[in-house]
């Protein structure tokens, strides 16, 4: 009865061949009626940016250890988007981030800063391991320069951000500096706020930072200046009165005077609330050309999120006593909850943009949806050898010696050059890919992946022999064989109700045969799922698998 319901969901979103092609309605985004419904990025875009400029918005949006780094997203009217580029080719500052040591896992690129500053564009980003980086381009289409690293990781933590004070000629940078330690904060979770004098083109910090506000967990700060006020925006714990975590939300300092470094009156602006159950903050204020005000802002991962990760809504912001309310004050205490649903922004756009996902690899460069699992091994893959194809050649595992991980991980954790995209959506999807497994050797492994906080795998391996058999394989590396594999095509294809996923094989993309057990899908390791594609050989570096397309379709 499950398969048979979500079969039929299948039907009803997608269609069926023959039949006259619909346009489909998700459950999030434009409805097509003039209402868009949050989120309106279902699926894992965390630590947005989102900066106006001319007619469109640009988004970037943070993914640690993947390859290349921050992307950048586009959109006319702030809900249709689609992705234009990366900020970072490769993560080049620390050699964990390399193919031959993939011991990134826990850091790379974190939420970011994007700006635009007479004529440039810059993105600032803080990797704990490192340090903060600035990184810039004439064309935010195009190459950015490589980052250049502006203060040491002790002097920061994470989350920075960046303004231009044009009338006061000052610029100025705000980041989150660590957990205060006094004897007196320690155990209130403190994060420590500072303001950096930086220089006025963008590149450098020209003091060691003051610090204007201390609060629990406060981080993700943005800076804006409206009607001569400085505002500062953090997303920051409220406590229960044993001193436990209760509620990430969004707040505002506003200054009571001039400066910059205040001192700030304090507003909380958001909390979650009206069918949202998961925490609403960390994101950016954006004024409309017809004067309206709008915040995007992310779901906060809990121990119960969403498979998909931490997506991105939309509210609309009202002016009250000179404080931004989010959303709508639906119970009258001052402060916004989040709108599920809301008419669109005034705003006629020439294309209804949309998120790239299936891809026949015809192109002579990636699809920008597609990230490496830590930087690839550039001389172990292409996209010319085989015309129309994608090629991964085997690579070795990464020795234990340079990875890290988790214990008893399987060795999918390991292999360089998984090639992978977000999901979307949480209802249901469909994904499928066509392989061509004749180039495989002996010890080489190949096939199809879900991935976040566990990994599950179903693919073509060959023995020592020279046989090749079908195999399953979870998290912990338990492998389950299958049939022997004979012909030199094959198809894969996952699809999931829900967090609940499965595989099926075939030879003629038409008869599909389930194999391997239904799995959870789960975020984990600050990620959301993931469909990817992978390659890698148990005994040397030998081997190919082409793949000639990926398609994926969701509710």
């Amino acid at each position: 009865m499950k398969i048979f319901r979500f079969l039929l969901l299948l039907v009803i979103v997608f269609g069926c061949k023959g039949t006259e092609e619909k346009k489909t309605i998700y459950s999030f985004g434009d409805q097509g009626d003039g209402t868009f419904i949050n989120p309106i990025l279902n699926a894992d875009y965390p630590d947005s940016d989102v900066v106006r400029h001319g007619d469109k918005y640009y988004m970037i949006s943070s993914k640690k250890h993947n390859s290349p780094g921050m992307i950048i997203l586009e959109s006319y009217d702030m809900v249709n988007w689609r992705i234009i580029n990366h900020v970072y080719d490769s993560i080049s500052w620390g050699k964990e981030y390399n193919w031959d040591r993939m011991a990134g896992y826990k850091r790379g690129v974190w939420a970011g800063d994007l700006a635009f500053h007479e004529g440039t564009w810059y993105c600032y980003v803080i990797d704990p391991s490192h340090g903060l980086f600035v990184t810039t381009t004439d064309d935010i289409y195009g190459q950015w320069t490589t980052p250049t690293k502006m203060i040491s990781q002790k002097k920061v933590a994470d989350d920075p951000s960046v303004f231009w004070d044009y009338e006061n000629k000052e610029a100025w940078l705000v980041a989150n500096i660590g957990r205060s330690r006094t004897k007196e904060d320690k155990d209130k979770y403190l994060y420590k706020n500072a303001i950096f004098k930086m220089s006025w083109d963008g590149l450098s910090l020209e003091d060691e930072g003051t610090v204007f506000y201390k609060g629990p967990g406060a981080e993700a700060s943005k800076i804006y200046r409206v009607n001569d006020q400085w505002f500062i925006f953090l997303s920051e714990w409220s406590m229960t009165p044993d001193g436990d975590k209760e509620d990430r939300k969004q707040i505002a300092l506003r200054s009571k005077t001039n400066s910059i470094y205040g001192p700030y009156d304090k507003k909380v602006l958001l909390e979650k609330g009206n069918s949202f159950e998961r925490s609403c903050s960390q994101g950016s204020l954006n004024q409309a050309p017809d004067g309206s005000w709008w915040y995007f802002h992310q779901l906060i991962q809990n121990i119960d999120a969403p498979f998909q990760g931490r997506p991105q809504c939309l509210q609309p912001v009202e002016w009250v006593n000179g404080w931004p309310i989010i959303g709508e004050d639906m119970d009258k205490d001052g402060i916004g909850e989040p709108l599920r649903r809301y008419k669109m922004p005034n705003i006629i756009a020439p294309e209804k943009l949309k998120i790239q996902t299936s891809d026949d690899f015809s192109s002579s460069e990636l699809g920008h949806q597609w990230e490496w699992n830590h930087n690839p091994r550039d001389s172990h893959w292409s996209l010319t050898e085989r015309t129309g194809w994608l090629r991964l050649k085997a690579s070795t595992l990464v020795p234990l010696s340079n990875y890290y991980y988790h214990k008893g991980a399987s060795s999918f954790w390991r292999a360089s050059n998984t090639l992978s995209q977000r999901i979307m959506g949480t209802k249901a999807g469909i994904s499928s890919a066509k392989f061509d497994v004749s180039g495989m050797t002996q010890g080489q492994r190949a096939g199809y992946a879900r991935f976040a906080g566990v990994s599950h795998l179903i693919g073509v391996k060959m023995d020592a022999e020279g046989n090749r058999n079908l195999f399953f394989m979870d998290d912990k590396g338990t492998e389950i064989d299958g049939p022997s594999i004979e012909k030199a095509i094959i198809y894969f294809k996952s699809t999931n109700s829900g967090n609940s996923a499965s595989f099926e094989y075939s030879y003629d993309n038409k008869n599909f045969e389930r194999f391997g057990p239904e799995f959870e899908l789960v975020f984990g390791r600050w990620s959301g799922d993931r469909l990817g594609v992978f390659c890698w050989n148990d005994i040397e570096d030998s081997g190919y698998v082409d793949i000639d397309w990926f398609e994926y379709e969701y509710e």
